[in-house]
């Protein structure tokens, strides 16, 4: 991907976790901002991101950090964003963009549009890359590369906005990431498939091991398979953020909840009744599925680049 050079004079990113800081560190090293301006309710976090110098100011006031940026990230935890929503955008000044980068959407449009964006071009993202570190070391520069940001913009027939979602695209591009526009409400319906359903089978599956009373919980980890130490490091994720995400989209989740039920109860049928057919069938489907993301290159959002995140 050519370099598109500086598109934003100073981005301000509000909350420096996993993806703040990752964001954070592929805008330096592409390029594509001037400055960068780090917001962060925690002290412990601000004195870290000073000590690594991924920004030129870090500050605990959203007001002062936001009043003169070209590009406002939010990247905190979904349930956060109408608040932060109210004191951001009446701070920002005209001709501003503000995004974030929450994998609910429908929430985030919800709180944007309660404030007055006309002065401002709110444009709802989600990059679909992730670890299950935290923090101001979890992030890398990499992290977007190979993968897919959704943007959901607003409905607009303004020139000017439809040019500010045209340069957010290619702020994501530019990390190496491909971009889609989609609907918040399709957004939130495809991310309870792929993401939020997973991971809440992840974290029940790994409960209900710890909870068995004939099962030691050494054994659990002595003898734990890939496929179950695949359910753990989902299950070690964020437990701020996923609360947020089950509560911002719980009626995606629950209809995708209701047809995971269905098919689970058909499954367990065909092993008591020893229907191999209907097994072999299945297994058969959705080992395709499996190859079709390999073949996307969509096989790991989560690329090996070592657990030392400071360095990057």
């Amino acid at each position: 991907m050519p370099n598109p050079g500086v598109l934003y004079s100073k981005l301000t990113v509000i909350g420096c976790g996993l993806i703040g800081g990752s964001v954070i560190r592929a805008a330096r090293q592409h390029g594509v901002v001037g400055e960068i301006t780090v917001a962060d309710a925690s002290a412990a976090h601000r004195a870290r991101v000073t000590e690594l110098a991924i920004a030129e100011h870090v500050t605990g006031d959203i007001v002062e950090a936001v009043k003169d940026a070209d590009l406002v990230v939010i990247a905190t935890p979904v349930l956060s964003v109408p608040e932060l929503a109210s004191v951001v955008i009446p701070a920002m000044k005209p001709g501003a963009t503000l995004t974030d980068v929450g994998s609910t959407k429908g929430n985030v449009a919800e709180a944007f549009r309660a404030q007055d964006i006309s002065k401002i071009y709110a444009i709802p993202g989600h990059p679909i890359a992730g670890t299950e570190q935290s923090g101001p070391d979890a992030g890398f520069a990499e992290l977007f590369e190979n993968r897919w940001t959704i943007l959901t913009p607003f409905e607009s027939e303004d020139d000017h906005y439809a040019a500010a979602v045209a340069k957010l695209s290619a702020f994501w591009r530019a990390f190496g990431a491909q971009v889609e526009l989609m609907d918040e409400k399709h957004h939130d319906l495809v991310l309870a498939v792929v993401s939020h359903l997973p991971h809440l089978i992840a974290y029940t599956i790994v409960g209900s091991a710890a909870d068995l009373e004939n099962v030691t919980e050494n054994e659990v980890i002595k003898y734990s398979a890939s496929g179950f130490r695949d359910f753990t490091r989902i299950a070690a994720s964020d437990p701020t953020m996923w609360r947020d995400i089950f509560v911002a989209n719980k009626d995606a989740v629950l209809e995708m909840l209701g047809r995971f039920t269905e098919d689970l109860q058909a499954m367990s049928r065909a092993i008591r009744w020893g229907d191999a057919d209907t097994l072999h069938a299945h297994f058969t489907r959705t080992r395709a599925i499996r190859r079709g993301i390999v073949a996307a290159g969509q096989e790991s959002a989560e690329p090996n680049f070592g657990r030392d995140r400071g360095k990057h």
